[in-house]
């Protein structure tokens, strides 16, 4: 391993089918108020709800109820969020729902005792809180597996007004103090989310693993969250129901962005940074959007991080390299993707979301660009492989 890092998570975390039941203990930690975030009323249909209901109740906590949190927040929605919690003075944030009503949570925390403009400090100027500033804590019961954000300082706001999609990493003062991760839980999310999920997983391993040609420890370990998330999506897709393949698939979510297989890599986050400007353009899940880019993409950085790939086609996929080139190698490890990618129902062009041909400019526009892994990418390039995955 070449990077020098430090690393630290003090998120704790409960798993399981009685996970729910630590719940009360843990609200013993923080004050009478708390500020209770989800989406649109999917956890009261499924009964989530008011199991948490109980337990904040008979916790005696005050209950200040935010619904509404949508799929990717909006600028507006966290300005809501804000004054909800200031105006009523609350001691806890906790997140009810999948990763999007998580980094909004994280979003709302952070932004509470902000004396300036924090849209323009934390998304746009991607700064962190000043060490002083009182930062509420966060507690996320999670409904949905993908993101990881249960156990990362991650968020992503859109401003819709502009179609403008930015994630920020915080620094780890704003990591949930504690979740809650009962993969019954995920069983009731519709079958396009679970699918949106999983590719998210994989993509965050892959954001992280495509970096870099060292011999790195954090490499091994990408490939087995790989290879088990591969192997358990099979399963989910076709019996959705089944609780080992749901509860492996909500363990390596976690695990794919808590830090640890970031650790002395460079990484590189730009088929998420053109996968947001296409989500804020076309709405769609976010796994979705990151699938709809990632052939393209990839097949790009093969040319230069072609050891690696070739590292991926054979100990993710299980590419015999016998008489073949590394070229040929890498290319059937691609390709291996790809067929995985169809056979669990992800899109594998932007048009299968809803972009179309004259949003391309737009999308550009609004991608954020940086050097990262084995690309350095100019705004012409985001707009060949946006062209080419149309």
């Amino acid at each position: 391993m070449q990077g020098n890092f430090s690393y630290h998570n003090p998120t704790k975390l409960y798993f399981g089918k009685d996970s729910l039941n630590f719940l009360k203990e843990e609200l013993k930690n923080y004050g009478s108020k708390v500020l209770l975030n989800y989406g649109s009323g999917s956890v009261k249909r499924n009964g989530i709800y008011d199991q948490v209901m109980a337990i904040l109740r008979e916790a005696g906590k005050t209950i200040v109820e935010n619904p509404g949190v949508m799929t990717n927040p909006t600028l507006e929605k966290l300005n809501e969020g804000v004054k909800i919690a200031r105006e009523n003075d609350v001691d806890l944030i906790l997140a009810l729902g999948g990763g999007s009503v998580c980094d909004y949570s994280k979003a709302v925390a952070a932004s509470v005792f902000c004396d300036g403009d924090y849209w323009d400090m934390f998304w746009l100027k991607q700064q962190n809180p000043a060490k002083g500033q009182k930062l509420l804590p966060v507690g996320c019961i999670l409904t949905m597996a993908g993101t990881g954000s249960e156990m990362n300082a991650g968020t992503v706001i859109t401003d819709a007004e502009h179609t403008f999609k930015v994630g920020h990493v915080f620094d780890d003062r704003l990591m949930p103090k504690f979740s809650i991760l009962n993969p019954e839980f995920t069983m009731t999310v519709p079958e396009n989310q679970m699918k949106a999920g999983i590719y998210d997983i994989m993509n965050h391993i892959m954001e992280q693993y495509f970096s870099d040609l060292d011999d790195n420890t954090s490499d091994y370990i990408s490939e087995g969250l790989m290879r088990s998330v591969i192997n358990s999506s099979r399963v989910a897709v076709k019996n959705p129901k089944d609780y080992e393949a749901r509860s492996n698939i909500m363990w390596t979510a976690t695990w794919a962005l808590n830090t640890l297989i970031g650790m002395g890599k460079q990484q590189d986050w730009m088929v998420h940074m053109i996968g947001h400007s296409v989500g804020a353009w076309t709405h769609a899940p976010h796994g979705y959007a990151l699938a709809s880019v990632s052939m393209a993409y990839y097949r790009r950085a093969m040319k230069n991080g072609l050891p690696k790939f070739v590292r991926f086609a054979k100990n993710v996929w299980n590419v015999n390299g016998d008489g073949r080139t590394d070229e040929q190698i890498a290319e059937a490890g691609l390709q291996a993707l790809k067929e995985w990618m169809t056979e669990i129902g992800l899109p594998l062009t932007i048009s299968e979301v809803g972009a179309t041909a004259d949003m391309i400019p737009g999308i550009t526009e609004t991608t954020v660009v940086y050097p990262a892994g084995y690309l350095n990418l100019s705004k012409e390039d985001v707009t060949e492989i946006l062209k080419e995955s149309l």
